[in-house]
């Protein structure tokens, strides 16, 4: 961790918990609200097309019926009684058909006859009451090609408005024989309001369009008036009504979008000259589950509002101890081991402040046992004494040991101040030191100018002949080291550094040894004492290196050496 932000809270547990149940909750809602709104969803569709279809079928059937009893009522008419004089009849199906505002009689030779029913009931918001036969006549002599097609043998279902009246046009062929013309047509002038009766109205709209796919009946518009002309113009482009003309079905439902760019439920069924067109819009179809998702959004909302309350708080009563315990581990950094925590809840936040004033306490030993062990010269030796690995006492391993001197230290320091004395010592000492690190000795203690280390105590890298070659690796490490070091040194004040080594390996006794006050992990015996010899010799033989023939013994086929002649040393009796 970065030190300049230790002590920075980026991340709050009352952010997090925050965090983590906002999104809980919000997955698990809006999975479920999902869910539920896609299968209520998918079921209103199928009801939605079922009772769409069912209800344009419903309207396509009274809409058939309606077209083919004025058809056959009027053919009925005009084949019989009228044309063998006897009018009287005509007065009798006026009564009958009130619906039906007159009829027009198109002979083989040209002439028209027309008659008016003098009882129409248009039943719409324009008056009603009888056509004016004058425009009955121009209506019908406009239509010469209608009538042409359907004296040919075609039906026609047009949009025959007069007067403001809502009507529609049945051209229709009559048959020849009787008093009949030869290829005859037949034009019906009827209300649209029964039709419109039978289309109905509600959320499912129905309207009626001829083959042509021009609108002849749409609830609440009069066929006559400048709303329907507008709804003509988009029902004849709404591709429900394009799919009615080509699909070649008698019926069909689908699911399309609009001119107005709304979707809608939408179902066709042909009837005599045209189709009956049902839809509904889809916003109006799923506006109940909208309403019913949003309801839903809201109240999740508010939970999610409710449990971020709850957790914010819930948060303190954890952020709050654990600050505390930051607090205490800082005084801890500080040297401060007394806590001063208390134990407050018994749940997982209690039981880590308990431990926590534990750590304090065992904290507070273990600074106390550092403080004793930092006497030790050797902080691996240390660190084994406080791991309760060095035994009591003294133990005895076989070591190499090692020991140098710096050549004419007495003559450098007189020239030199002491505060010069300490930082030349303190460079040299940290290179040699860093040799025997390197190769897995152990300094054992500084006396003045010399370096006393041990391989094989306490620790062995593996065999004694392993240690011995390691500490001579490291005394030509020092060789190496003091060759860098010398490079551009010379003077009073800046002299040249030679020093001399000696080596020996042999049973040692290893152990702490000093009073109840001071003491410090060492080794003693005969071998420590002629390593000493040993170094001492390096000037009067004019050497820098030496080994005793015990270190030569285990490790001489790894080395170059040459063998010195024997000399006797203080408390030997042989040359050695």
């Amino acid at each position: 961790m970065n030190p300049k932000t230790a002590g920075t809270i980026r991340f709050p547990i009352g952010a997090k918990l925050v965090l983590i149940v906002t999104v809980i909750l919000a997955v698990s809602l809006g999975a479920t609200s999902f869910l539920v709104s896609w299968m209520v969803s998918r079921d209103l569709r199928l009801n939605a097309e079922d009772n769409n279809l069912s209800v344009n079928r419903r309207a396509a059937a009274a809409a058939e019926t309606i077209l083919s009893l004025t058809r056959s009522n009027a053919l009925a008419l005009l084949q019989g009684s009228v044309l063998e004089g006897a009018e009287q009849f005509t007065g009798f199906f006026f009564e009958q058909n009130r619906h039906v505002a007159a009829l027009a009689l198109a002979a083989g030779d040209g002439e028209i006859r027309f008659f008016i029913n003098p009882q129409f009931s248009g039943r719409f918001d324009s008056p009603s009451g009888t056509v004016d036969p004058a425009a009955v006549a121009a209506y019908t002599a406009a239509q010469e090609a209608a009538l042409r097609r359907a004296a040919a043998g075609d039906t026609l279902l047009v949009n025959a408005s007069l007067q403001d009246m809502a009507l529609l046009g049945f051209f229709f062929p009559l048959s020849t024989g009787g008093a009949l013309p030869d290829r005859g047509a037949a034009l019906v002038f009827f209300s649209a309001a029964g039709l419109e009766e039978a289309l109905g109205g509600g959320t499912n709209v129905s309207f009626l369009v001829n083959d042509d796919g021009d609108l002849l009946v749409y609830p609440g518009l009069s066929a006559g008036s400048s709303g329907e002309a507008s709804s003509a113009a988009e029902t004849a482009a709404d591709p429900l009504v394009v799919l009615a003309r080509q699909s070649g079905k008698p019926f069909m439902q689908t699911l399309y979008t609009g001119p107005d760019g709304k979707r809608y439920f939408g179902a066709f069924s042909s009837v005599s000259q045209g189709y009956v067109i049902t839809r509904i819009e889809e916003d109006l179809v799923f506006e109940g589950i909208a309403a019913t998702t949003r309801r839903n959004l809201y109240l999740a909302g508010a939970v999610l509002f409710l449990a971020v309350i709850l957790i914010w708080f819930f948060s303190k009563t954890i952020s709050g101890p654990v600050k505390l315990l930051a607090a205490a581990a800082g005084r801890i950094k500080q040297g401060e081991f007394e806590t001063g925590l208390s134990v407050k809840s018994a749940d997982e936040i209690g039981f880590l402040t308990a431990s926590f004033t534990e750590m304090g306490r065992g904290l507070a030993e273990r600074e106390r046992l550092k403080d004793a062990f930092g006497r030790f010269t050797n902080a691996a030796v240390a660190e084994r004494a406080m791991k309760g690995e060095l035994p009591l006492g003294g133990e005895t391993r076989e070591a190499t040991i090692f020991f140098s001197d710096i050549r004419s230290f007495t003559a450098i320091s007189e020239k030199l101040d002491p505060q010069e004395v300490v930082e030349f010592l303190n460079q040299y000492m940290t290179r040699m030191v860093d040799c025997v690190d390197k190769t897995g000795g152990v300094v054992d203690k500084f006396i003045g100018d010399a370096v006393m280390a041990v391989w094989g105590a306490p620790l062995s890298v593996g065999s004694p002949a392993q240690d011995a070659l390691n500490c001579v690796k490291a005394a030509l490490l020092m060789r190496a080291s003091l060759y860098e070091y010398n490079k551009g040194r010379g003077g009073d004040k800046n002299p040249v550094i030679r020093i001399g080594c000696g080596i020996n390996t042999g049973e040692v006794v290893a152990g702490q040894i000093g009073s109840s006050r001071r003491m410090e992990y060492t080794v003693i015996g005969d071998a420590v004492n002629l390593a000493s010899r040993t170094e001492s010799l390096n000037k009067p033989l004019g050497t820098d290196i030496l080994i005793t023939e015990n270190t030569w013994n285990l490790i001489g086929p790894h080395l170059v050496t040459e063998e010195m002649p024997p000399v006797t040393v203080k408390g030997k009796e042989k040359p050695v």
